[in-house]
């Protein structure tokens, strides 16, 4: 112990101690996580274009019984990139799945985002969902993706 540190009051000792432990998490965390080329994987767009970090990702959540958010993120993909011809069916087929107040996998939306989307779902277009799904992607960012980080799911993904 350093010379005066005895002095301190017995709360600022277990303060220090209680930081050295999460330091000592935080480091041996981001070592878990580098990937292969040694980088840490710092953001959910990363994770969402490397296959086998989705895969990690979506087990993650399925195990959590919250992957409803990636799904429709992924559908909203997959929409995006559909022949004009299929979109009202696709748009139909997301509105049914997430949007809906009694959709199956239904996602976290604000009622002026969703009443939107019921507006447009009968003359759809490439974009119809880029807000709905830009909304869900900061939600993942925010919550689903830290957890993961710190889950054993993403040390499997890396």
């Amino acid at each position: 112990m350093c010379k005066g540190l005895s002095s301190l009051p017995s709360s600022c000792l277990e303060r220090a101690k209680d930081l050295r432990v999460k330091l000592s998490h935080l480091t041996e965390t981001h070592h878990k996580l580098k990937g292969q080329d040694g980088r840490v994987p710092l953001d959910l767009e990363t994770l969402l274009k490397n296959r086998s970090a989705l895969l990690a990702f979506r087990g993650f959540l399925r195990s959590e019984f919250s992957d409803e958010n990636l799904e429709f993120w992924l559908a909203c993909q997959e929409y995006r990139v559909s022949p004009s011809n299929v979109q009202k069916i696709k748009s139909s087929s997301i509105y049914n799945q997430f949007i809906n107040p009694d959709a199956p996998q239904e996602v976290n939306l604000d009622a002026e985002t969703r009443e939107a989307l019921l507006g447009v779902t009968d003359s759809p277009c490439a974009d119809t969902f880029d807000e709905a799904q830009q909304r869900i992607y900061n939600l993942m960012a925010k919550d689903s993706f830290p957890r993961f980080l710190r889950s054993n799911h993403s040390i499997k993904a890396y």
